[in-house]
């Protein structure tokens, strides 16, 4: 095998190039680098993939029972499936929570006086609070349409937890 990959090499010959590297061209900081990364995990997370694919509305609407219009931001009775809206606000949380623990692990700095290392540590507890309480009342509106639509699907469907 490495005669096949070698015969290009046999044929061709590897120019001798002496590359410098510009003297203006600095590493970038760790703020920066920081900042790229959780932009990229905002985004990913947000589901950027899935919206340019698929291009969902941004909201959605739904009917009151007076016929009137009402803007909704998460998509209801599909698991697969998000608005633009619902996978920003999701990301945005799960960021948020990334960002209270790291404020958590910042609070261990050595040298730091007890009053801001409290204030640190309360203000990453309750963001980090914040955020799965958040998040929590997101999944049971979800798991709510969820068995809404199974329930118009098949009306002797019951949740799991009503068994116990």
């Amino acid at each position: 095998m490495e005669a096949l990959y070698g015969i290009p090499f046999h044929i061709l010959e590897v120019p001798n190039l002496k590359l410098k590297k510009p003297g203006w061209v600095k590493p970038p900081s760790a703020m920066v680098v920081f900042a790229f990364v959780l932009v990229s995990y905002f985004l990913v997370t947000g589901g950027i993939i899935y919206d340019v694919i698929v291009e969902p509305p941004s909201v959605g609407s739904t009917t009151d029972e007076f016929g009137h219009s009402k803007p909704v931001a998460f998509m209801p009775y599909r698991v697969n499936g998000q608005y633009i809206m619902e996978g920003l606000a999701s990301s945005f949380l799960f960021s948020m929570g990334g960002l209270g623990f790291i404020i958590l692990d910042k609070s261990n700095a050595v040298g730091m006086s007890k009053l801001n290392r409290f204030l640190l540590l309360f203000l990453g507890f309750c963001v980090c609070l914040s955020v799965f309480l958040h998040m929590q009342s997101v999944h049971e509106d979800e798991a709510a349409g969820l068995h809404a639509s199974l329930l118009e699907e098949n009306p002797h469907w019951t949740p799991i937890r009503n068994h116990i």
